[in-house]
């Protein structure tokens, strides 16, 4: 069985990630690693479905037995892809979906293949201050932390293999998904 193409969906916070790779994976053939993080669940989230949630000391005790392909801290909790849960989706052929942070894209690129890492954003800084705000979730402070992030991460977009603007859910996920089935009809002909 041939092996499966790694899809890194990243971006700033607010760029709609979580929400595209939802769309995708209601699709034939997609299948998501769950990725890990020490941040509280929001509501309607669930372990091991959404992310997978460790304490602070759990985390970091798979970190030093080398359970993730990568980890960082960001925004004052840590998160990481588990190496397990990427290696059994890719070995089962199809498509596996990691939507993660520009740090943790930047930490896998080179480290699995074949991979395409596609940078999404929103239309411009308004819309993601919106987009952050609308959620309700962060206080103040962790708004402003966000968005300076953010700033930080467009300028690493070149990065990508492929950016794109999210304005609009469907077109986005139509684009992401013919980018996904350019690369793999690519990776068809190597072999």
């Amino acid at each position: 069985m041939k092996r499966g193409l790694l899809v890194v969906i990243s971006g700033p916070s607010g760029s709609g990630k979580t929400t595209v790779a939802a769309k995708l994976l209601a699709l034939p053939g997609f299948a998501r690693a769950v990725t890990a993080t020490t941040r509280a669940p929001r509501a309607g989230e669930t372990d091991g479905v959404d992310y997978l949630f460790f304490t602070r000391e759990e985390f970091l005790a798979r970190v030093a037995r080398g359970e993730f392909l990568e980890h960082a801290t960001v925004h004052g909790n840590l998160y990481g892809t588990p190496r397990r849960s990427v290696e059994e989706a890719l070995a089962r052929g199809g498509v596996c979906l990691l939507a993660i942070d520009v740090q943790g894209a930047a930490a896998l690129r080179g480290r699995l293949s074949p991979a395409l890492f596609v940078f999404l954003k929103a239309p411009g800084g308004e819309e993601l201050e919106r987009r952050l705000r609308s959620r309700g979730t962060e206080d103040e402070a962790t708004v402003a932390r966000r968005l300076e992030t953010a700033r930080e991460e467009l300028r690493r977009e070149a990065e990508f293999d492929v950016s794109v603007v999210n304005d609009d859910l469907d077109r986005t996920v139509a684009e992401v998904r013919e980018r996904i089935g350019k690369r793999l009809a690519s990776e068809e002909s190597r072999t």
